[in-house]
């Protein structure tokens, strides 16, 4: 059998149906996370990025990329926050990033902020699991900071990205080691997650 394939050398498009987006300064970042799934953010003088997140780094359980869709419109940098991974504590599900929604936001031209989270709230439903997890919001803001001043285009980030996935999993593992510790909830085994986190990097 012969398989015949043409590489297109670009991607064109044009968002139809974007959603007009709030925008927030930096220093509101919390409020922003909290209560949109795309806005754009005004860091200091004349300076925006759109801004979506992931709820999970699984692409096919909260169907992300309508957050990311609402931000193409944008004709400044776009960014999109995907947590490395995300445990819902021992009784619910545990997601990891892939190489392949890396690539795909490369191609889309969105820089991806790798994040974790770092607090958590206990089930109300469920004795062992969480809820309403937020993301270290330190660590985004100083990748924001970094990403102003980059000037390379969204594949060549989005890399170095990848290169620091063992790092930020570190970050993500110690975070949920205390949030077990302080709400007395049993996490996901850490070692399978060290050896997925070391498989990506």
């Amino acid at each position: 059998m012969d398989i015949f394939a043409k590489i297109i050398s670009g991607i064109k498009y044009k968002p139809l149906l974007p959603k007009e987006l709030n925008i927030y300064n930096i220093g509101n970042i919390d409020t922003a996370l909290s209560s949109e799934a795309a806005f754009i953010l005004n860091v200091g003088g004349k300076n925006q990025i759109a801004l979506s997140w992931w709820t999970s780094a699984k692409r096919t359980r909260t169907y992300p990329y309508a957050r990311v869709y609402d931000s193409l419109n944008f004709a400044g940098k776009k960014a999109t926050i995907i947590p490395i991974f995300k445990d819902e504590g021992f009784d619910g599900d545990r997601d990891f990033l892939q190489w392949d929604t890396v690539s795909l936001m490369s191609l889309l031209g969105v820089y991806v902020i790798v994040s974790y989270y770092k607090d958590a709230s206990p089930s109300s439903r469920h004795a062992r699991k969480i809820t309403q997890q937020r993301f270290d919001t330190a660590q985004i803001q100083n990748e924001i900071n970094n990403l102003l001043s980059y000037q390379s285009d969204a594949l060549h980030w989005n890399l170095s990205q990848i290169d620091r996935i063992g790092q930020i999993g570190q970050q993500a593992l110690q975070s949920y080691d205390k949030i077990s510790r302080n709400l007395k909830i049993k996490m996901h085994s850490r070692k399978s997650a060290e050896k997925r986190i070391e498989k990506t990097s």
